[in-house]
């Protein structure tokens, strides 16, 4: 019996390896005491410029907070992880609290996003709305009513599903509605510029491929070079949109 139980806990401290061969080993992107490593952008004011302390730390989670707003005013904002990546598998908690600050839009409560494969944050324009990006959308419930998240908008790009190119911004995933508090866990698993996958619960609630650039959107325009609309590499950011939000256990794991 001491012998199995010897060989179960060296078993259990090995790294998982994938049937592809890649190492499973999540790196943490917050550190959970402050914002080392992230930099906000906020329409209408510099890189780097965090307005009204927007963006802040509090009880291990990074916070998305309006206090000091006396009007949202489309101060439409991201927080830029260092990094680009291009394969690999992303995850957190998130979960939506308080009350949408005076200004901000309709569509916008309890609406945050994760933004994939963003351009670089120092190329965007100081009045940008949004990073050009592939967004995976995060919706808290209303009181009444189906309000499915992680589902897929597209600012400045397309994708491509069941061999069709969607133009549509936004398209909902199969998950259930969240209400409230809660604490939800989102995975995104990215293979540059082929599948993306939203997972909820263990489960994948929207796939598609292709992602690319819409050379049809301004912004998109002065990122294409050629003819190549590809899109397989990018900064994550994640969203402040007028509604309080909350982030925490922000994970990555390369898978090349």
């Amino acid at each position: 019996m001491k012998r199995l139980f010897v060989v179960v806990a060296v078993l259990l401290c090995m790294p998982i390896v994938s049937v592809t061969g890649e190492k499973q080993k999540w790196i943490s992107l917050f550190n959970g005491k402050d914002l080392t490593g992230w930099t906000p952008k906020i329409r209408g004011f510099d890189l780097g410029v965090n307005h009204a302390n927007t963006f802040r730390v509090k009880d291990g989670a990074l916070q998305v907070g309006y206090e000091s707003y006396e009007n949202f005013d489309n101060r439409f904002g991201h927080i830029f992880y260092k990094s680009p990546y291009s394969h690999y598998r992303f995850r957190m908690e998130y979960r939506f609290i308080g009350s949408q600050v005076p200004g901000g839009p309709g569509w916008a409560y309890r609406n945050s996003g994760i933004m994939l494969h963003c351009q670089d944050p120092k190329s965007m324009g100081k009045d940008q709305d949004f990073p050009v990006s592939i967004e995976v959308q995060l919706l808290g419930g209303r009181k009444d009513g189906d309000r499915t998240t992680a589902n897929l908008c597209t600012p400045g790009t397309n994708v491509v599903m069941s061999d069709e190119l969607k133009l549509a911004h936004c398209i909902s995933s199969t998950s259930k509605t969240y209400r409230g508090d809660q604490w939800v866990t989102v995975e995104v698993e990215v293979r540059g510029g082929e599948v993306i996958k939203h997972i909820l619960d263990g489960d994948v609630v929207l796939q598609y491929d292709k992602p690319q650039l819409d050379p049809r959107d301004g912004d998109a325009k002065k990122l294409i070079k050629g003819d190549d609309l590809s899109l397989s590499s990018g900064y994550i950011s994640l969203q402040s949109e007028s509604h309080p939000v909350e982030f925490r256990k922000i994970e990555l794991l390369p898978l090349k």
